[in-house]
């Protein structure tokens, strides 16, 4: 590990849609112990303001630390531009080794000549491309990508070369076509040893370490795709919580009344 105190080591650990009552510390029926000690040992926010709650500008605004007014990402959609200075980019030229692994989702599902995409389809399966590509990448010189959530068609890119490296040639088998439409289970067949939050926590892990090994401070975002729907795991956590000692949250009459439209 780098003694260079003047530069310290930087762990970004983000997760997907996370409600705030979804942690063990809030609602004990939950077990989160994890999310709990990081809530112990640092600072745990009752209240807190997203400029916008989708997914693209709320990374692109993680990583530019701009609003979608000025870095121009305002919905999912629209595609951060390639050009514009990152937090990733500043860091790695002052030496450090930085790291994404997990979900980016700084591009769209769709790809124009206006706004070209890596993580289009049918790019996102293309796995000679990604066998080659870990970056640059906004800035950050490794990349280690997953689109999709639970089975969705959007598996692919390093996720699935990991899955193949791992021993599921037939990964394929366990993910939704482009045409199908999610089915209403919570359960999923695919072993848990191959789910992306595994690929997320090992490839970080394997990020550092490199970074160590090379005695550099390190910039490793860790993101995590869930708790984002559909909500489908594999045993033992489809089974881990009786659905009786969950209570449904709903919304109070007249809460969203001050909110302004949506115009996403």
């Amino acid at each position: 590990m780098t003694t260079d105190t003047a530069r310290p080591n930087l762990l970004l650990i983000t997760t997907d849609q996370q409600h705030y009552e979804c942690l063990g510390v809030r609602t004990p029926a939950l077990s989160t112990p994890n999310l709990d000690r990081l809530a112990a040992d640092g600072a745990l926010f009752d209240r807190a303001y997203c400029p916008n709650p989708l997914c693209s500008p709320s990374r692109s605004s993680i990583i530019t630390g701009q609003y979608p007014s000025s870095h121009g990402c305002w919905t999912i959609g629209t595609k951060l531009d390639e050009e514009r200075p990152t937090v990733s980019g500043l860091l790695s030229n002052a030496g450090y080794a930085t790291s994404l692994i997990g979900k980016a989702h700084f591009q769209p599902l769709a790809s124009t000549p206006e706004q070209t995409s890596l993580e289009a389809p049918p790019r996102f399966r293309d796995l000679d491309f990604w066998r080659g590509y870990h970056g640059p990448h906004y800035g950050f010189e490794h990349v280690e990508l997953a689109r999709n959530h639970a089975d969705e068609a959007w598996a692919g890119q390093h996720y699935a070369l990991w899955m193949e490296e791992q021993g599921l040639p037939n990964w394929r088998e366990y993910f939704r076509s482009e045409q199908q439409e999610p089915g209403r289970r919570h359960r999923w067949d695919l072993p848990e040893e191959f789910h992306y939050t595994t690929f997320v926590a090992e490839r970080s892990v394997a990020a550092i370490e490199r970074a160590t090994a090379e005695d550099r401070p390190f910039f490793t975002w860790a993101s995590f795709q869930d708790p984002h729907p559909p909500y489908l795991v594999p045993e033992p956590w489809a089974s881990l919580h009786d659905p009786a000692d969950v209570t449904v949250g709903r919304l109070e009459p007249g809460e969203l009344e001050a909110m302004p439209p949506c115009s996403a």
